[in-house]
């Protein structure tokens, strides 16, 4: 069936709605939405020179999330005098914008009551993002300060765990009786002040307060007054327990499609939801520390402080330099041999350099796949059979391309067998240890990004000046 454009009738005179902030013009972002340099400093420098009120009339038409990037692209040292300069602009919908570590910088900055006004204006999830961090006397002061509604559902939002869909939900939502009508649901959406301002669904609940289904929107508005909301609803939804781990939540909104979920509590009941736009971020928040983890970067920010950047990567870096330590004592072993034929020395990087590589390639992929649920108990030794398979193709296809470069450049077809052999046995047991070290790991119940990339390295360096240097002194190479 082919779909149909339905255009309102332009006689209807539309609702009147708060205007939409204006297109920034292609002198402030660029191609990528990107702020300028020169806007960058055409308003810092409106602000040094005492012009406040040219700054705000530049920043003025900008959306909340690109005048956050602003205040990020200043120096730490500008930043103060930007947002007092930008003053009004810098609401609450900015704060929510704003990295975690600037954001932090400047609520310490702000008194208590300023803290807690800017809470009351956001969303709960948003408000709890704000208020969580804070120093534990501080976190007090700003509670004491908040209106007491928005007061309980913060202080009841903290005491879940973090990164868990109690701590990532929104308490505003609609839920209403399923003996309902449609007219009434339409009457209390347009009479009570105090309702959600973002939702596309309306979840309908039981006399135990339990959710029982769903209504759209769009099906709200397309139906009889008359017709019962239990008539038209969507029994079947995914709902999500409040101590769910945000990493899952995300993975059920992919998979299912979702626009908005219910957040149920050990009980049943309807205490929240979570939607679509709160998931995005954890996606490319959890995507991110993955691909950090496997490199020990720390958070990768580049706005986090120096020394807790330091020491996020400094113990990773030890812990590499002790597996380094250990590939030099399988060097110290065949010393000998490295003497008598000084070109094993030359070649030793490149069969422990490319089986790194290798390993590096399989786990990637292999925590990915942990990460999206695509691997699992069920197919775990179908993935390394396949990883294994790969590395035996990868292997034998660098093998003969470096046997045959060796053996025509240095004339000694022998030496070309050892390195061919030892290349192939050593991408095998990196594809081997990319696959099974994060499984391991996750069966443990350890993240499998955050330790991985060190053993596979261990592995792939280690045996491979073992297993070339080993085949060279037993071949004789060297004597």
């Amino acid at each position: 069936m082919s779909e149909r454009n339905t255009i309102a009738d332009p006689a209807i005179e539309p609702p009147l709605i708060d205007a939409p902030h204006s297109e920034p013009d292609s002198r402030v972002m660029d191609a990528e939405d990107r702020l300028r340099p020169t806007f960058v400093d055409d308003v810092l420098d409106a602000v040094e020179e005492g012009d406040f009120e040219t700054a705000r009339a530049l920043v003025a038409p900008l959306h909340p999330a690109d005048v956050a990037d602003l205040i990020e692209l200043a120096r730490a040292d500008e930043r103060e005098g930007l947002v007092k300069a930008l003053a009004e602009l810098v609401d609450a919908d900015v704060i929510a914008e704003m990295n975690e570590h600037v954001r932090e910088t400047l609520i310490d900055e702000m008194a208590p009551e300023r803290v807690a006004e800017i809470a009351g204006e956001l969303d709960t999830d948003d408000a709890v993002a704000i208020i969580e961090d804070m120093e534990e006397d501080e976190q007090r002061a700003v509670l004491r300060a908040m209106e007491p509604d928005d007061r309980a559902a913060i202080e009841e939002a903290l005491t879940y765990g973090e990164e868990t869909a109690g701590r990532l939900m929104q308490r505003e939502l609609i839920a209403v009786p399923e003996h309902w009508t449609v007219g009434q649901v339409i009457d209390y959406l347009r009479s009570e002040d105090e309702l959600a301002n973002d939702f596309w669904e309306v979840f309908v609940v039981n006399a135990a307060h339990h959710p029982v289904g769903t209504c759209k929107l769009s099906t709200i508005l397309r139906s009889p007054r008359r017709v019962k909301v239990s008539d038209i609803m969507i029994h079947e939804q995914t709902l999500i327990p409040v101590d769910m781990d945000q990493e899952d939540v995300a993975l059920r909104f992919q998979k299912y499609a979702l626009v908005s979920a219910a957040v149920v509590d050990a009980s049943g009941r309807l205490v929240g939801m979570i939607t679509v736009d709160d998931v995005v971020h954890i996606i490319q928040a959890e995507a991110s520390e993955d691909v950090l983890l496997l490199s020990g970067a720390g958070e990768g920010d580049i706005n986090e402080p120096v020394r807790e950047t330091y020491k996020a990567r400094v113990r990773w870096l030890i812990a590499n330099l002790l597996t380094a330590l250990l590939a030099s004592t399988v060097i110290r072993a065949f010393e000998g041999s490295i003497e008598r034929l000084a070109i094993l020395a030359a070649l030793m990087p490149i069969v422990a350099g490319v089986g790194g590589n290798a390993g590096t390639q399989t786990l990637a992929v292999t925590v990915r796949a942990l990460a999206t649920n695509q691997l699992t108990g069920s197919n775990r030794w179908r993935a390394v059979g396949r990883e294994m398979r790969v590395a035996l193709l990868n292997g034998i296809t660098i093998a003969v391309l470096v046997g045959t470069a060796v053996t025509l450049i240095l004339g000694s077809p022998q030496l070309g067998t050892v390195i061919a052999a030892a290349m192939l046995f050593n991408i095998l047991l990196a594809g081997f240890a990319g696959v099974l070290v994060p499984l391991t790991l996750e069966r443990l119940r350890a993240d499998p990004a955050v330790a991985s990339s060190i053993f596979v390295t261990m592995v792939t360096d280690s045996m491979g000046f073992l297993i070339f240097l080993g085949l060279a002194t037993a071949l004789g190479l060297a004597g």
